[in-house]
């Protein structure tokens, strides 16, 4: 399996004037063996503040392994006053194998649309590349006439960036932009050929373009009626016959296309409509208000960057435990390999807990690929990143198998394909092992591979339902590299049937085990976990050692299998008191049970092995901790001393979801999207509860999604928001769609579940409505419907006609101050209203209040009960025994009752 590596990017913004920007700025960086795809350098490891005059921003990708890396594409979007940019070089560092690596890409230019030659985009050579272009130019490039027709009924053309994408058998070309080679000059009028000269690396054989528009606020659309290519060296031509549409106001809401070469010596390929589903996790915060992009990678070529936009799905996407699917229209990939995905972190909340994708190549398709996460894409959760790239464990089928039940027995064969690269050596077979885990047992079957393609039947009897299947090996010498590309197994009686990508190198001197999820149609894949093993050797006199060692972690699901810790043919040193770290990829194995490790000394080293602590990487909150505290190999005559060592204790930290480096002043911006609002906007407030306290009261500025400031100054960590109206009632509620905040200082970004939610109720009848915040590592407080009993004194003329408003005040905030619904509050009655509020915690305290408005508006209070409305116990009661008249007593019309 290629290496996940984090590659470390330095970027060094210039010293000349004004060489800062606030822009938003993107990277793809460029290797042998592909590229990272667009990503968004979004926080700055070193600075609070990124892109400043003659500063260093230090960014983390990460990406597998790129090979030698050769170029990066860099880019801003312009946004933002002053948005040109300086950019000095760029240093990308990284680990791959022993050397620590380092590649500097000069650039010392400007990217500014009104400074140097006007482009925000550069393709940064790698400087040890430099030489080997400039000397064998003519080799390496190719220059192209591009001819673009554009059809009668185009709309006069906007200021939009096109660009072109031309892929060939060699590799792909940059984005090359499609702009005038005379300044002022206005192309893709309707109707007009434009003409266009540009330059890129040797193709090889052009097998599609792709055509692409900047997604620019009014932008009408472009309809692209011909391209047409030729190289200007050898004179090739390739004619593409577009005829389609560039716009979101039309049917197919695209602004990128795609167009297969139309060659008389091969075949033209087929373009799909790729269904992309994206698969939302079930977990508080899961959802997110994000854009999402996603680039897909087959074994020809990929997509680009595509913006999922509009959802086969109804409802609002990429929402808590939903599944949104997506059309990507694309010339044929082939076989997929990989997705890269990710979001731009706009928004409230953009943190997205993703479950995984799938991809089909058809609505009708009855295979899909699947590349399961089961993380979070955030950046303060899981990964630490909002992008990533995930590769694909296999295809399964689309539905289960309709059989009757008389074909639905289980008895029958398993047809296993295995495909890799040709090994055609027989007197030396590769021998491997294939470990079926059922649910109730599991079998292992031995393989020797002497060809490229080998098949085994076998009836896997008595271990149930597959989960996963695990290869170990190789057992013999080998003398050089095989691959491992694809298991198909198809099932003769249930026709069930899934394909596997082990897609992994078996190595001389290496004892492999690598595993995978068996995939079927109707349930979740279970996810691939990397688990970090930190071994303890003790600190007491000789407990070093030298040998070969193994460990098998065993939990309640299943085990990983022997993970070797020394490479064959060579030895591993465990140091007195020293901690080592080894990371493996198992299945998810449940809650870990025992550890198993084996040790073997040529010298009868003993060794002291204190503990061993397991972490997943990706959630390292939780350890598993497994103590020995002996020595293994003590006077042992065995060749191998194995010892099982059972489960201590499972420690837990609080995943601290944010660590702010920046102190907040408690200024947030605020986006509220509401429909359903009558025209005679009526004044709503706004109260902001936190841990330490509440906001005053604000005004919301508007309701339709454009942002507003809320100042709630130094109250804790948000809990609750309450809206409040001012003024009168209304006919109807208020569809709220979107509440969202974004701390100005520290970026922190929260929450709140919309979903059904009407402002002050349904009918309107409501004067408040509070919403609990959503947090990714914790749930939000419960809404409760709180009984409220009134019980009026017996002294004459205790009844009221008023309007009685109340504010139930506990540990964790107030209510606001509610209207009871109840027209009277006779002599001697009791009246029961309901409210229904923000979990209050405990009650301490109510207080009650009217206007002194309407007729004998005096009112003898005698006391209040309030529990949660269907409970009977935890009742509390606040005495009262007093008058609320003007004209009696001290004249208060509001008491506070404890």
């Amino acid at each position: 399996l290629l290496l996940v590596l984090v590659y470390e990017v330095h970027v060094y913004t210039g010293t000349k004037p004004g060489a800062e920007t606030d822009s938003n700025v993107s990277i793809n960086v460029i290797g042998t063996r592909g590229d990272t795809g667009k990503r968004k350098l979004h926080r700055s490891k070193n600075n609070n503040l990124k892109f400043r005059d003659g500063q260093m921003d230090i960014f983390c990708i990460k990406a597998v392994s790129l090979g030698d890396l050769e170029k990066v594409l860099i880019s801003h979007d312009g946004a933002g006053p002053g948005s040109g940019w300086f950019l000095d070089k760029i240093v990308i560092k990284y680990n791959e194998g022993k050397e620590a690596q380092e590649v500097v890409f000069p650039c010392n230019r400007w990217l500014d649309e009104y400074q140097d030659d006007g482009k925000t985009e550069r393709e940064l050579i790698a400087r040890s590349k430099y030489f080997v272009k400039e000397n064998l130019l003519e080799q390496y490039t190719q220059q192209w006439r591009v001819q673009v027709k554009t059809d009668r009924d185009s709309p006069e053309p906007q200021e939009c960036k096109r660009t072109l994408v031309i892929y060939g058998s060699k590799g792909k070309s940059d984005e090359l932009l499609l702009s005038p080679q005379t300044p002022g000059y206005v192309c893709f009028q309707p109707r007009a050929t434009d003409e266009f000269t540009v330059e890129t690396g040797d193709l090889g054989a052009v097998y599609k373009i792709r055509v692409s528009c900047d997604d620019v606020p009014g932008f009408e659309g472009w309809h692209l009626k011909s391209l047409h290519l030729e190289e200007l060296h050898t004179k090739q031509e390739l004619n593409f016959d577009c005829n389609c549409w560039l716009s979101l106001n039309r049917e197919d809401k695209e602004l990128v296309k795609e167009f297969p070469a139309v060659n008389e010596d091969q075949k033209t390929l087929p373009v799909y409509k790729y269904v992309v589903s994206v698969h939302i996790g079930d977990r508080w915060g899961a959802e997110t208000f994000a854009n999402v992009y996603i680039t897909l990678y087959g074994k020809r070529g990929d997509t680009g960057v595509r913006k999922l936009r509009t959802s086969l799905a109804k409802g609002r996407k990429f929402q808590r435990n939903k599944v949104d699917s997506f059309l990507v229209e694309a010339v044929s990939l082939s076989h997929l390999q990989k997705v890269v995905i990710g979001h731009d972190g706009e928004g409230y909340g953009a943190g997205m807990y993703l479950k995984m994708v799938t991809v089909k190549e058809s609505q009708d398709s009855d295979k899909e690929w699947v590349f399961p996460l089961w993380n979070w894409l955030d950046t303060h959760l899981g990964l630490c990143d909002t992008v990533c790239e995930i590769v694909t464990v296999g295809e399964r089928l689309t539905s289960s198998p309709k059989l009757s039940e008389i074909n639905m027995k289980s008895s029958g064969l398993w047809i296993m394909d295995i495909t890799g690269s040709d090994w055609s050596n027989e007197e030396n077979p590769i021998c491997l092992s294939f470990i079926f885990y059922g649910h109730l047992s599991c079998k292992k079957l031995p393989l020797q591979v002497t060809g490229k393609a080998i098949q085994i039947k076998d009836e896997l009897a008595d271990i149930g339902s597959i989960y996963k299947v695990q290869i170990t090996g190789p057992r013999s010498e080998l003398k050089q590299p095989w691959h491992l590309d694809l298991l198909h197994m198809k099932h003769t009686g249930t026709k069930e049937e899934m394909y596997l990508a082990f897609d992994c190198w078996f190595n001389p001197n290496e004892d492999k085990c690598v595993e995978l999820p068996a995939l079927y149609a109707d349930r979740e894949p279970l996810p691939v976990v990397e688990y970090a093993i930190h071994l303890h050797t003790g600190d007491l006199k000789k407990a070093d050692a030298t040998g070969e060692a193994y460990l098998c972690i065993q939990g309640e699901k299943s085990d990983s299998g022997k993970r070797w810790l020394n490479s064959r043919n060579s030895l591993i040193t465990f140091a007195r008191g020293q901690v080592d770290v080894f990371k493996i990829k198992a299945i998810y194995l449940g809650k870990l049970n025992q550890v198993l490790v084996g040790f073997k000394s040529l010298k009868k080293d003993e060794w002291f092995l204190e503990k061993i602590i397991i972490k997943e990487v990706f959630y390292p909150f939780s350890a598993h901790v497994f103590v020995h505290n002996d020595w293994i190999n003590k006077r042992s005559k065995k060749d191998f001393v194995e010892v099982a060592i059972p489960l201590k204790e499972i420690s837990v930290t609080s995943p601290l979801t944010k660590k702010f480096d920046t102190k907040s002043r408690g200024r947030w911006q605020t986006w509220v999207h509401c429909t359903q609002v009558p025209e005679d906007v009526p004044d709503i407030q706004v109260v902001v509860f936190g841990r330490k306290g509440k906001s005053p009261a604000q005004k919301v500025q508007n309701l339709n999604d454009n942002p507003f400031l809320l100042t709630v100054g130094d109250i804790g960590d948000i809990t609750k928001i309450s809206f409040v109206l001012s003024g009168p009632r209304l006919g109807r509620g208020i569809k709220l769609h979107k509440l969202q905040l974004k701390d100005l200082d520290t970026k922190e970004e929260l929450g709140f579940h919309t979903e059904a939610q009407c402002l002050f109720g349904e009918d309107g009848s409501e004067s408040v409505t509070e919403l609990a915040v959503v947090r990714p590592d914790k749930p939000p407080l419960r809404e409760v419907l709180y009984s409220i009993s009134v019980h009026t004194g017996t002294l004459p003329a205790s009844g009221t006609d008023a309007d009685i408003f109340i504010t139930i005040f506990g540990e964790q905030g107030d209510s606001c101050k509610r209207r009871l619904r109840h027209p009277h509050f006779e002599r001697g009655q009791v009246c029961v209203s309901e409210m229904r509020a923000v979990d209050l915690g405990q009650l301490s305290k109510v207080l009650v209040e009217h206007y002194n408005v309407g007729y004998g508006a005096g009112w003898y209070l005698d006391h209040i009960v309030v529990q949660e409305s269907g409970k009977t116990d935890g009742q509390h009661t606040f005495l009262c025994q007093q008058w609320l008249d003007s004209g009696v007593g001290d004249a208060q019309m509001e008491r506070m009752l404890k």
